[in-house]
C-alpha cells in the first residue's frame, strides 16, 4: 500500500515527513494517510504482440530460458546468464525496463527459498509522504468507516481460502511482499493460470518500472505456523503447492503513467493481473488445478451504496502482524473518491497494514455466488480501513489481454 496524508496545516506540530508502509487516503480526512502502488503490465493492445516470455524445465530439472526471452533481454543489452546470476540487481535506470510490453522475468530456480520469503517486506515502506497528495474535494467521499479488527482466517488456509497467496518480487530496495488471488481464465475453464493483485506489485508507477523475480506462493503458510517456528521450516510447508513464476504481467496504462510510491496517484487504476507457470513441474496441472479453485471477476459490481458486504483477504506485515498469517475484515462498503475525474473507490474499515496490498476483495452476485470485486490498494497512516479499486472496463481490458495473450496455449 501506499501512503498518504492531508495538507500541512491540518497536522501542524507533526513532522513533515514519516517513514510509512503501503495503502492509500481519502480527500478532506483529518486523520493522517498512507497509500501504497506499484504496477505491472498494462492493458494495450500492443502487449498482445510480445513473445511468450514461458520457461521450461528439461529432462534434468534445468530451467531452460526459451529463445524469445533471450533474445528480448539482449535487446537491451542482458545476458541471460549473467542475469540469473544476479545481474538483475542493477536497478540502473537505463536498465530497469519500464514501457508496458518490457515485461521480462525468467525463473531463477530455488530464488524464493523459506528464509528469503520471511524475509520479504511490504512495499514502499520506506517511502516519505507527499503533503499534497490529497487537497480540498474531490468527489464523493463517505465519513471514515470504524475500524475492523482483522480476523485471522482458521487453518488450513486452504481449506478456508484456496485462492489466497502471496506475491514476493525484488525491488531496488529489496525483496517484497503482497498478497494475491487465483481467478478463473475465461480461455482456459477450470485450468486457470491467472492471478490478480495490485498494480503496485509489479510496477513502480511513473517513476520506475517493472519489479523483478516476481513469483506467486498459493497457500502461503497453510498451518498457520508463527514466525519462530516458520524458522527451520522445510519449503514444502512454506509453499505446500509450489512457487510459481510470472511469465506475463499487465497493470493499467493508468498506472503505468500516474502510480506513485506516495499519496492517491493512479489508485483508482491500481489492479494488475498475473499469468504463472510453475517453478517445478506440476504433472502437467494448471495453478487452478493444483489449487482446486479460481474466483470469477465482477467487472460490472452494482455500485457502493448498493453492495451489502465485502471480505477482504491478506497477509499483513507491518506491526503489529509479520506477515506470516493470513487474516480477514468483512464490512459493508463506503465511497472513497481521490480524483474527481476517476472512479470512485470501494473504503472498508480494516485494521490490516502493508503486505495486504493486492489481496482480494470478494463480495456475493446476484447469483449469490462469490467474485472478486476489487482489491487492497491503499489505507491510512494509522491504519483502520483499506480503500480498494472498483472494477470496471479498463480493468477487463488488462484481465481479457493477458487470457487473450495465453488462449492457444
Amino acid at each position: 500500500m501506499r501512503s498518504i496524508r492531508p495538507p500541512f496545516a491540518a497536522r501542524r506540530g507533526r513532522s513533515a515527513r514519516r517513514r510509512t508502509s503501503p495503502f492509500l487516503a481519502a480527500v478532506g480526512l483529518a486523520a493522517a494517510l498512507m497509500l501504497t502502488a506499484t504496477a505491472c503490465g498494462s492493458g494495450s493492445d500492443t502487449a498482445s504482440s510480445v513473445p511468450s516470455v514461458s520457461a521450461s524445465q528439461d529432462g534434468d530439472g534445468k530451467i531452460q530460458i526459451p529463445d524469445d526471452i533471450k533474445n528480448k533481454l539482449k535487446e537491451h543489452g542482458i545476458d541471460v546468464d549473467q542475469w540469473k546470476h544476479g545481474a538483475w540487481k542493477n536497478w540502473d535506470k537505463r536498465e530497469w525496463l519500464r514501457q508496458a510490453d518490457d515485461f521480462i522475468n525468467p525463473i531463477i530456480k530455488g530464488l524464493w527459498d523459506p528464509a528469503r520469503m520471511r524475509g520479504a517486506d511490504d512495499p514502499d515502506k520506506n517511502k516519505g509522504v507527499d503533503d499534497a497528495d490529497l487537497t480540498g474535494d474531490q468527489g464523493v467521499t463517505d465519513p471514515e468507516p470504524a475500524p475492523v479488527t482483522a480476523r485471522a482466517v482458521q487453518t488450513s488456509y486452504h481449506a478456508h481460502v484456496p485462492e489466497a497467496g502471496k506475491v514476493f518480487f525484488d525491488s531496488p530496495e529489496g525483496t517484497m511482499v503482497c498478497s494475491a488471488t487465483v481467478v478463473e481464465d475465461p480461455a482456459h475453464p477450470g485450468k486457470s493460470n491467472l492471478v490478480w493483485t495490485a498494480g503496485h506489485c509489479v510496477h513502480a508507477g511513473k517513476k520506475g518500472g517493472w519489479y523483478r523475480n516476481i513469483a506467486f506462493v498459493p497457500s502461503y503458510n497453510d498451518s498457520g505456523r508463527t514466525a519462530a517456528q516458520m524458522q527451520n521450516a522445510p519449503r514444502q510447508e512454506v509453499a505446500p503447492y509450489g512457487v510459481w513464476w510470472s511469465d506475463w504481467a499487465q497493470t493499467s496504462d493508468q498506472w503505468i503513467e500516474r502510480g506513485g510510491s506516495t499519496g492517491g496517484q493512479g489508485a483508482s487504476y491500481d489492479y494488475a493481473v498475473l499469468h504463472v507457470t510453475p517453478e517445478k513441474g506440476s504433472g502437467g496441472k494448471s495453478l487452478e488445478e493444483t489449487v482446486g479453485s479460481a474466483l470469477p471477476v465482477n467487472f460490472n459490481a452494482p455500485a457502493v451504496p448498493k453492495v451489502s458486504s465485502i471480505t477482504a483477504t491478506g497477509y499483513p506485515a507491518a506491526a503489529p502482524f509479520d506477515g506470516q498469517k493470513l487474516y480477514q475484515c468483512t464490512d459493508k462498503p463506503g465511497r472513497l473518491s481521490v480524483a474527481q475525474a476517476d472512479p470512485t473507490m470501494y473504503r472498508i474499515g480494516c485494521t490490516m497494514t502493508g503486505g495486504s496490498s493486492g489481496g482480494g476483495w470478494v463480495a456475493t452476485g446476484s447469483d449469490g455466488k462469490p467474485a472478486l470485486v476489487s482489491n487492497t490498494s491503499i489505507g491510512p497512516v494509522k491504519f483502520g480501513w483499506l480503500a480498494g479499486p472498483r472494477l470496471g472496463d479498463v480493468a477487463k481490458g488488462v484481465y481479457d489481454s493477458v487470457s487473450a495473450k495465453f488462449a492457444g496455449r
